[in-house]
């Protein structure tokens, strides 16, 4: 059975954080997983759609729309006070760190960046964001959108460079690069953020055995701080499925109010 961070592998540090806790929740479960990179641009889908998964993170929205009941196995707890000990995470409005916006409102009319319409950080949560900022006259609050860029680090990377004014982003993996790439971190600021949202879970295939499933639930609520601590986490909660529902009522208020697309 396959595990991967592949989400969260905002860099090489990063990943190699990931495989150590793969592996120590393998030894400790005795349950063996295969560390499989998937890197980009591998299509995430694809690797969703794979029958043997222990331990993958996928994007909640794409959980929520799958029929073929996925099973939670744990959520992260980012370690932020910010995220109060809770399993949740913001999408961060990010510009470049010397660039003269204040606001989110200061960047309408020039470029936003975007990671991928299934995304929720990157696209879903950002898009019902800004219904609060549209009105019948300005309906169109960007000039052009860039991407789609896939990756949390590919949406960081084109703001810093000035390939786009702002990106929406993932907060945890936003906590990940700070730590593991602080230049590239340091390279943007943050302008507002959403609500907080069920941060994306690990999880497993259908068809996992309950008792497999529930020897991984264990173990990943016990992991030590050592391991924790290279990841900005402060622990893992058991996830449920059901949560992850909310984030379609989102895209589906964002449909009808006539913002199908970010722009």
């Amino acid at each position: 059975m396959i595990a991967n961070a592949r989400m969260y592998s905002v860099a090489p540090a990063a990943a190699a954080a990931w495989r150590h806790l793969f592996e120590w929740v393998s030894e400790e479960s005795g349950i063996p997983l295969e560390i499989v990179d998937h890197a980009y641009p591998a299509r995430l889908d694809d690797l969703w759609r794979h029958e043997d998964l222990a331990a993958v993170f996928i994007c909640g929205l794409p959980l929520a729309r799958d029929r073929r009941a996925l099973v939670p196995i744990a959520a992260p707890i980012p370690a932020r006070p910010r995220y109060e000990g809770r399993p949740v995470y913001f999408t961060d409005f990010v510009v470049r760190a010397n660039s003269p916006f204040r606001s989110l409102a200061d960047t309408f009319d020039h470029r936003i960046a975007y990671t991928t319409p299934g995304s929720h950080s990157g696209y879903n949560a950002a898009r019902h964001h800004l219904l609060r900022y549209r009105t019948p006259e300005r309906r169109r609050l960007y000039a052009e959108t860039i991407g789609p860029l896939i990756t949390p680090r590919r949406a960081v990377e084109a703001v810093a460079a000035g390939n786009a004014e702002v990106a929406p982003v993932d907060s945890y993996a936003l906590d990940l690069l700070r730590m593991h790439d602080p230049a590239l971190a340091r390279s943007v600021r943050t302008v507002e953020n959403t609500a907080a949202a069920p941060i994306p879970p690990l999880v497993a295939s259908a068809g996992i055995e309950r008792d497999r499933a529930s020897v991984l639930q264990r173990v990943f609520t016990h992991a030590p701080a050592h391991l924790l601590d290279r990841l900005a986490l402060s622990g893992f909660a058991r996830a449920d499925a059901a949560g992850y529902a909310a984030l379609i009522g989102l895209e589906a208020e964002a449909i009808s109010a006539g913002y199908p697309v970010l722009e």
